[in-house]
């Protein structure tokens, strides 16, 4: 996501669970933290700090009580290309036998992702993935797992927290796709950095209304399938932009409601626009796959509490000492409330 979103959303205190969309965050890291920061061996670990920084920062600002670092096990999942061939196909480095390719990473990169992967351990903070999904899939099984035991508990979104402000869920992500999962009534809002998270546009449905005139993060996700997005290699609907799809939506009330009136015939519809959207029928057959995080991915339960230590201190120590690490984990801990 390249485009830089308004901060002019009142600022809200937390939530309850903090959601990281790691890579989509280490990414920023690596990019926004010069590579002359560097472990004592000369190795760049400009995202470790950056990205430890980053949730140093979150857990002071947000004051959470569980985090989950969500973590791409499948880049570019074979559900979604088997839909559409061109998902992501763009940044494929090299194709590789029994996968749909390599992602293309910045090398000084992908040796920091090993890393992070060890200190985060070290540290205790919750870390999964789920075999043949992304992060985003991900953040939407356990959000949908945190929205389903409060309502089996009765525990509306503010009940367990106690305040009206609080959310039940929050997502950080760099990522517009995920504005989906925004509901209201759930308590679940996404967190966007603009220039760092130090400044986050806090994404709920009142700023969905206000910069997209969208009504739902539901109604996001059929704004996205009729655009298209190329940054990910869906082609959209050709001829149908951001406003037309927003407009679309805003009379026919939803995807499927559009998809009805072009297939009525509904005079709703231009002439022009019935073509378009009878021209793409194959690709708005699987579209919604592609676009719409899963819910359901088999992710195993975990323990997303905040550590009240590290995990391995031991470890924690020998990595610190390897890598350069000192004033990025303690403030970490310090943020967690730990020592090590």
């Amino acid at each position: 996501m390249t485009e830089s979103a308004s901060t002019d959303a009142p600022v809200t205190a937390g939530g309850d669970l903090l959601l990281l969309d790691t890579a989509s965050l280490y990414f920023r890291a690596f990019f926004g933290v010069p590579d002359s920061i560097k472990a004592p061996d000369g190795t760049p670990v400009n995202a470790v700090r950056g990205l430890l920084d980053m949730i140093a920062t979150l857990v002071t600002d947000r004051r959470p009580t569980r985090l989950v670092a969500c973590w791409d096990d499948d880049w570019r999942p074979a559900f979604r290309v088997a839909a559409i061939p061109s998902y992501k196909a763009h940044r494929v480095a090299r194709e590789e036998p029994g996968t749909t390719g390599v992602e293309e990473v910045p090398e000084k990169l992908l040796a920091q992702v090993p890393v992070i992967v060890e200190v985060l351990a070290a540290l205790g903070i919750a870390r999964v993935g789920s075999p043949g999904y992304e992060a985003d899939d991900v953040i939407g099984t356990l959000t949908a797992r945190e929205v389903a035991r409060a309502a089996a508990a009765g525990d509306g979104p503010t009940a367990a927290v106690g305040r009206a402000d609080r959310a039940r869920v929050e997502v950080v992500t760099g990522d517009r796709d995920l504005f989906q999962l925004v509901d209201d009534a759930a308590g679940v809002r996404i967190l966007y950095p603009t220039k760092g998270v130090r400044n986050l546009d806090v994404v709920d449905q009142a700023r969905l209304a206000e910069r997209y005139g969208l009504p739902s993060g539901t109604a996001y996700a059929d704004m996205a399938v009729l655009r298209g997005d190329p940054s990910d290699g869906l082609p959209g609907v050709p001829g149908i932009g951001e406003k037309t799809a927003v407009a679309l939506l805003d009379r026919f009330g939803d995807l499927a409601g559009v998809l009805a009136a072009r297939d009525a015939g509904d005079v709703g519809l231009t002439a022009t626009q019935r073509r378009r959207l009878t021209e793409a029928a194959d690709y708005l057959a699987v579209a919604p796959l592609v676009v719409q995080v899963a819910r359901d991915a088999p992710v195993g339960d975990l323990d997303d509490a905040l550590p009240a230590a590290p995990a391995d201190p031991e470890a924690l120590e020998v990595l610190t000492e390897r890598w350069g690490l000192r004033s990025s984990v303690q403030r970490l801990l310090e943020a967690l409330g730990t020592t090590a």
